[in-house]
């Protein structure tokens, strides 16, 4: 095995470590060390560079870099960065001190990262752009795609912010992480909440005569509330979610058979245009 000699990153180094983690991050994922793997697959380059000389430390580093480590896939980058910057300084005496790193950032950053990209960053996007499909306009398919590109390249870009602002970028952005994924959370809310009324079709097509008196159900509760129907099947199923014995294969189905038999009765319906 040929080592370099040259303990410097370069810019390209780090850009080649960083496509090998996005594209490895979840090599050979298992339930003992979940993403290690594929952040020893990410860090080979660079512990080649480092422990060139030493081929002991060098396996070493390579055992303590394969021990547990799982995180937000995303914000895997931003602690690799760190990891990188420590030992590039240090070198194999940061032993101690990238395990310590690994262990307290991989859960917070977890926490936030899956709240902002596998949560907001989803139901934001894709929300919208499968509205927007659903009318028949390409432009929800195009959004899709262009909001997924930005996020993969804005993933490869941690990396290097992480190796240049090491451990200062955890202490500084602590805070404002902590504020942005609150506001990002209430954003999620707002368009959810706005989408509701464009996406649930649903309405009560009862009737109600009488002596020549005609109540229309529907109208009544659009005086009460617009979308009062909508809203509140979306709460219900929201509500069925948080349930421990019940989980989103049950959910479909108890929606699906409730919407039959409301349909049948004649409670249930889609609403009529006007």
């Amino acid at each position: 095995m040929v080592m370099s000699k040259d303990k410097t990153l370069t810019k390209q180094d780090l850009n080649r470590i960083s496509w090998r983690y996005i594209l490895g991050s979840q090599l050979n994922w298992n339930y003992e060390r979940m993403m290690s793997s594929g952040y020893l697959y990410a860090m080979m380059p660079a512990l080649k560079k480092f422990y060139a000389e030493d081929e002991t430390q060098f396996k070493d580093m390579m055992h303590t870099h394969n021990q547990f480590f799982n995180t937000n896939a995303i914000f895997g980058n931003l602690i690799m960065g760190i990891d990188l910057a420590i030992e590039e300084k240090d070198g194999y005496k940061a032993k101690d001190t990238i395990v310590a790193l690994k262990t307290a950032l991989m859960g917070s950053l977890a926490g936030v990262g899956d709240s902002l990209f596998h949560v907001i960053w989803g139901t934001i996007f894709g929300s919208i752009a499968g509205t927007l499909a659903q009318k028949g306009s390409i432009v929800g398919c195009v959004l899709w795609i262009v909001a997924n590109v930005a996020l993969l390249f804005g993933r490869a870009a941690l990396l290097p912010l992480g190796y240049k602002q090491g451990t200062k970028l955890v202490t500084t952005l602590k805070d404002k992480l902590s504020a942005f994924t609150n506001a990002a959370t209430v954003l999620g809310i707002t368009v959810i909440g706005a989408l509701i009324p464009s996406v649930v079709k649903a309405a009560v097509p009862f009737v109600y005569k009488h002596n020549g008196v005609e109540l229309v159900f529907q109208d009544t509760l659009d005086a009460i509330l617009p979308a009062l129907v909508p809203v509140l099947l979306v709460a219900v199923t929201y509500w069925m979610l948080g349930r421990k014995k019940l989980n989103s294969t049950r959910v479909i189905w108890i929606v699906l058979i409730a919407s039959i038999v409301l349909s049948a009765c004649g409670l249930l319906g889609q609403p009529i245009p006007k």
